[in-house]
């Protein structure tokens, strides 16, 4: 059973209190950070019924609304209100999990045995975490994404009828709600080539789905076909890996919280490492010294994707906060209070597993630390420009679509990476920039069946038909080309002013079985390879 809160961020702006707002009909959205900073995050719903959508620059949103309220975006406190909403559903359900701050899935089959059915349940939770003004859906199926979606309508899934539910809906419900971990381009690129819902998506056969997307595709696929082996049922690792800390006094103050918080993630990613593990469940567990007697709360956290030190140490400082903030809001409403605050906290992953991959940084999931610390220390030798790190931004050709970015440097791309480039080389994209790792910048001679060089002339036409390319001392025979098409773009710049014409070739050695593809450029009077296929 999920239970999912619509619109938190903004309900949780709206219940701190920080800002007054006037009227329970004031429009109130949420600004982005990061990559999303400038534009609307979350709306609420007085927002949305005047035309504010999310991804909305802030600028058009306060042209469509002059009296448009702006909160900032604050984890820390949409995790701290919503901790008295978990602990309600908590006094309910005993096993209940958080997948984020405004969405908590439960045992449904559990919690229905105790309380006479999962339908008197749900109005349980309903009933227990209702407040005016904040809204509460309800959705139960037999895998958790397919919950996770069914909240989003509000349905009640028969026991076996998941892919018959899930079959009419617009397969962009899976890209709407983070916590699935689909990507958003895939679900796009799929409606553009008329794959619109779940049915029609689950009909593909499985493998050319994962051929023609990867891994993305995978997981779409698997989400239609309702096909999942994760339950809220939590299962044990067999190592213990849990870390625990007991402070010489009681941890009142929030700030204090966060520096056990990051401490404890440390030591605990410290373990996972050297077992070559990564924790998707975590259990916090925290007890709390209030006038003399001690209490221990417990809070599970569960996430799609493996846990990173800095993710566990979030988690683990919202749940403090909220935490405390409910202590203090019990007591006298003071932090600097001596018999009162955390004695014991303990961290504890319950459902463990092995990295799926190896990346440049360790296996995914893992502590990069240390390579991020190798990296501090040779720019701090040989400066910035030192360490770069890929960056994809916009163009036509697949060479301008990538520079390279100083690592640690967070520079927003120049040109939209996603934008429509009339006149942009359709994919596949070649694999190598240049000639290949070899030869970066090889230059190859084209020429036609007599020995001639082939030209591209004025009207960006070939002077005559390619049939043999030399690569160095490679001969090739050319199988098959494309184009060529011409450049004309910066040509009061003299680097781009030689570029006349871009054309794909297929060859294959003479002498061997060695086959290749380049995607080649025109200029200056010669060819050269830009890019290799292969």
């Amino acid at each position: 059973m999920a239970l999912w809160f619509p619109d938190w961020p903004v309900h949780a702006a709206l219940l701190s209190g920080t800002t007054p707002v006037s009227g329970s009909d004031s429009a109130v959205v949420v600004a982005g950070s990061g990559t999303s900073c400038g534009k609307v995050k979350v709306c609420g719903p007085q927002a949305r019924a005047v035309g504010i959508r999310r991804g909305m620059r802030l600028r058009q949103a306060r042209a469509v609304c002059p009296g448009l309220i702006v909160f900032e975006d604050c984890p820390d406190r949409d995790a701290r209100i919503f901790e008295p909403f978990v602990a309600s559903v908590s006094g309910i359900a005993a096993t209940v999990e958080v997948l984020r701050p405004g969405l908590i899935i439960v045992d449904a089959a559990a919690a229905g045995r105790y309380h006479g059915g999962e339908d008197a349940v749900a109005q349980q939770l309903i009933d227990s975490v209702g407040i005016a003004g904040v809204d509460c859906l309800v959705g139960i199926a037999d895998e958790i994404p397919t919950a996770l979606i069914a909240a989003r309508v509000g349905a009640v899934v028969p026991a076996g009828g998941s892919r018959v539910f899930l079959a009419p809906r617009p397969i962009r419900l899976a890209a709407a709600e983070e916590t699935l971990g689909c990507d958003p381009d895939v679900v796009t690129v799929l409606a553009e080539l008329g794959v619109s819902t779940f049915g029609e998506l689950a009909a593909l056969p499985a493998t050319a789905v994962t051929t023609r997307f990867g891994v993305p595709g995978e997981k779409l696929h698997r989400l239609a076909c309702a096909e999942s082996d994760r339950t809220v049922l939590v299962r044990q690792p067999t190592a213990p890996l849990q870390v625990a800390h007991r402070p010489d006094s009681p941890v009142g103050r929030i700030d204090e919280a966060a520096f056990l918080a990051r401490s404890l993630a440390t030591r605990l990613h410290g373990k996972l490492v050297s077992a070559g593990l990564c924790c998707q469940r975590l259990k916090v567990r925290a007890t709390i010294l209030v006038g003399g007697e001690e209490s221990v709360l417990e809070r599970i956290w569960h996430t799609r994707e493996p846990l990173t030190e800095q993710a566990t140490a979030e988690r683990v400082r919202w749940q403090l906060d909220g935490w405390l903030t409910a202590q203090l809001a019990a007591g006298d409403g003071t932090e600097d209070t001596v018999d009162s605050g955390i004695v014991e906290l303990v961290l504890e992953p319950i459902e463990v597993m092995l990295p799926e991959d190896e990346g440049l940084w360790a296996a995914r999931g893992s502590d990069d630390g240390g390579a991020r610390r190798v990296i501090t220390r040779v720019q701090s030798i040989l400066g910035m420009e030192a360490v770069l790190r890929p960056q994809l931004t916009g163009g036509r050709s697949p060479v301008e679509r990538i520079r390279y970015v100083p690592v640690g440097e967070d520079r927003s791309a120049t040109k939209d990476p996603r934008g429509r480039w009339p006149g942009m080389l359709p994919g596949p994209y070649p694999a190598r920039r240049g000639g290949g790792p070899p030869n970066p910048d090889s230059g190859i001679r084209l020429v036609d069946a007599g020995g001639k060089g082939v030209r591209v002339t004025a009207e960006a036409l070939l002077d005559r038909i390619p049939c043999t390319a030399y690569v160095g001392a490679t001969r090739y025979r050319i199988t098959g080309w494309a184009g060529p098409w011409p450049v004309d773009e910066l040509w009061w710049e003299p680097e781009s002013a030689h570029r006349c014409a871009r054309m794909q070739i297929i060859a294959e050695a003479v002498s061997g079985c060695d086959d290749r593809a380049w995607l080649v450029v025109w200029g200056s009077g010669s060819w050269r390879i830009e890019a290799s296929y292969r």
